[in-house]
């Protein structure tokens, strides 16, 4: 069987959530799969974090921008590859696929009302980019993937899908998550503190920074020795706009934003942290909070959509609207210490329920499923009268 698996964005420094799924199913897939033929459709970029073996094989196609990209060049690659499977890893596909085709459907946050801009131009463009390529290409899907229960629930209602078209396979996270001793000579390049608080915030709405800074600025106020706070992939002048919309410039002084955190740093970050405040009002999984929880650090996180299916029941869930709500937290995880290694446990036993290695198993059944059909139905057709 030849599978294509298009991962376009994974050789980009800075990578994002679906870079990352797409990265690690495939590393895990090269490790448990030696006998189908894979060919990785990716865009150049400067970080090569995957390499060929001899059913791998890389296949740059270069291409001035996403979407012609994905409507031109990959269509091209696919037609000189002739696989008998694409898999499109990151929500769009091409809308005339020559191909049977398999996607991964991340979440339909693109084709819900809009509570607030964007102020990011990029993201506003595929927004609107996936609200008009993704309804037109289900039809086409033989099967299409998602990251959790709720989504697929979600999504089989609001695009009234049938029901054996859709499935749910979890994330995972990458086994650098773990408890580290000393992890200072790491941290005190993005902050001076040996202990601070960490968020990872940018300029999507659901990511909910304005709320998450004013209950960090609750805390600050009631804690006796409040620590600084780290916020990972959100410039200043952002930060700064958010203060003085919210009236909480005063807690400038105990913000540290170093921008973009390289994926390699973040297990130093997580175990740095007295506590993860994952405070997103949408998500339709949460690796972030997977790896906080398999490093030891206690996480604060959302009652709202997928969250709580990952998190499971024991973990800390508040309203993400309510910044009193998070910042009692906050100071809970600081004054009790029986509560926080309480936290502390439930995270680390948690997040072994969740693996890369799990993922891709599931992945690798239905490529040999869809592949087994196919051969029966060939089988049928050819069968003489």
């Amino acid at each position: 069987m030849k599978i294509a698996i298009e991962a376009q964005r994974i050789f980009r420094t800075n990578k994002h959530g679906m870079d990352f799924v797409a990265l690690e199913t495939i590393r895990e897939l090269q490790k448990i799969d030696h006998t189908h033929e894979y060919y990785i459709l990716v865009a150049p970029g400067e970080d090569h974090c995957l390499e060929e073996s001899p059913n791998f094989h890389i296949v740059e196609i270069k291409c001035p921008t996403y979407p012609l990209w994905e409507q031109v060049a990959l269509p091209l690659a696919i037609r000189h590859i002739k696989p008998d499977i694409v898999h499109c890893t990151s929500n769009t596909a091409p809308l005339c696929c020559p191909a049977q085709l398999v996607l991964t459907l991340h979440d339909i946050i693109f084709l819900e009302k809009r509570v607030h801009n964007n102020r990011s131009m990029y993201q506003n463009m595929g927004w609107y980019y996936r609200r008009f390529v993704v309804p037109r290409i289900l039809k086409k899907c033989k099967q299409i993937i998602t990251v959790s229960q709720f989504e697929c629930h979600r999504i089989q209602a609001t695009l009234h899908l049938p029901e054996e078209q859709i499935i749910a396979i979890h994330n995972g996270f990458s086994e650098r998550f773990h408890p580290l001793d000393s992890v200072y000579d790491i941290t005190k390049k993005y902050i001076p503190a040996q202990e601070y608080l960490f968020f990872l915030g940018n300029t999507d709405p659901k990511k909910n920074t304005p709320r998450t800074l004013k209950a960090y600025s609750v805390y600050v106020q009631q804690s006796a020795h409040p620590l600084p706070l780290l916020i990972a992939d959100l410039k200043e002048e952002i930060i700064h706009q958010i203060l003085k919309q919210e009236g909480i410039e005063n807690i400038k002084n105990m913000l540290y934003s170093p921008g973009y955190i390289p994926h390699s740093d973040l297990p130093a970050i997580y175990n740095g942290a007295r506590t993860f405040l994952y405070t997103s009002l949408r998500e339709s999984f949460g690796i972030p909070l997977l790896e906080a929880m398999a490093c030891g650090t206690p996480v604060i996180t959302s009652n709202t959509s997928a969250i709580p299916e990952i998190a499971g029941d024991g973990a800390i869930l508040v309203d993400p609207l309510d910044a009193n709500a998070i910042a009692r937290e906050l100071l809970k995880l600081e004054t009790d210490l029986s509560y926080r290694n309480q936290q502390i446990a439930y995270g680390l036993e948690r997040s072994k329920l969740f693996s890369w290695q799990h993922t891709a198993e599931q992945l690798l059944k239905i490529y040999e499923s869809i592949y087994d059909e196919k051969n029966v139905m060939n089988d049928y057709h050819i069968q003489p009268h």
